[in-house]
């Protein structure tokens, strides 16, 4: 089997047992799957590829979750690929990966994100480069101390057999680096893993690709059950749909994501699938002083959440 194919069986899986794991959480939606395909258009770079989108809408847990796989090739990199790689620049590419986020109805339930993809780009048939990244953060609205650091004990964990203490805290603070809203001098929650162009041992790096991606629901789902009944009204619902706008401000300004698939040809419809269905902007909104709204403002930092806390 190629390498490419053992990777995409795996995306395919992932995608099946996630989508599986939330519909028993949620306990009342299912996944709808838009299966999709690929063609050249004018001036695009995009040569084809398909996919699956799937998405859970007015559930009773989660607003909206939605999970894509997606296999696409195209014939040349988009100028938001080569800026950073420029000897790549008139290669074909190959890019298969699973995204997901879920928008929970409760906002006492944190948002969530998680990506995990492999690319490769090649040249009179030759492969010319390849990596691996990928990574899962946390959009906590009204943020409790004990899913923080489940969250981040679990990210460490899984880094263990793949440097330790060293990869957990780099790509700990890779993922606070790269999930920041420069405009707004905060980070768009309370971070986790993120990585890219890792690309020195397959066998190794796509076994940590496995570890991050079969490790979403351990950090997750815990956090699923100890929130998802916690009462709430008016202001909470207010509060959240307001940072849920902070949450599409991200991917529409500064997501690298987002802006390859556009730019490279890809299905609108699925790439922001991200986006909440609901949010919210308010003009000069500021948290009264003392409140739990105001809380949220000391987790919004680059932190080290369990060299303080353990």
């Amino acid at each position: 089997m190629d390498d490419i194919d053992t990777v995409r069986n795996y995306l395919t899986g992932l995608q099946d047992r996630i989508c599986a794991a939330i519909e028993a959480a949620d306990g009342a939606a299912r996944f709808q799957e838009d299966a999709w395909t690929r063609e050249p258009t004018p001036g695009s770079t995009a040569l084809g590829g398909g996919g699956r989108t799937r998405v859970l809408r007015d559930g009773a847990v989660f607003e909206q979750a939605g999970i894509g796989f997606s296999d696409v090739f195209g014939e040349r990199l988009p100028p938001s690929a080569t800026a950073a790689r420029p000897e790549l620049a008139g290669a074909s590419w190959r890019a298969t990966g699973v995204s997901l986020v879920f928008h929970p109805r409760n906002p006492h339930l944190p948002t969530t994100h998680a990506n995990v993809r492999h690319f490769r780009a090649s040249r009179d048939g030759e492969t010319v480069a390849w990596w691996f990244g990928g990574g899962f953060d946390l959009t906590p609205f009204y943020p409790v101390d004990e899913d923080v650091l489940h969250w981040h004990r679990t990210a460490r964990d899984l880094c263990e057999p793949f440097g330790g203490q060293a990869r957990y805290d780099a790509h700990r603070q890779w993922c606070d680096d790269y999930f920041f809203l420069k405009h707004r001098d905060e980070t768009r929650g309370v971070g986790g893993l993120f990585f890219d162009d890792l690309g020195e041992d397959f066998d190794r790096d796509f076994a940590y690709m496995r570890a991050v991606g079969d490790g979403f629901l351990d950090a997750y789902l815990p956090i699923v059950e100890r929130r998802k009944d916690t009462p709430y009204g008016e202001r909470e619902r207010d509060f959240q749909l307001y940072r849920r706008g902070r949450y599409v401000e991200f991917n529409l300004v500064w997501d690298r994501g987002t802006l390859f698939g556009l730019q490279s040809g890809g299905r609108t419809e699925s790439i922001l699938m991200s986006l909440p269905p609901l949010a919210r902007w308010e003009y000069g909104h500021t948290p009264e002083p003392g409140s739990a709204e105001a809380r949220l403002a000391d987790y919004l930092r680059p932190r080290d959440w369990l060299a303080e806390w353990g």
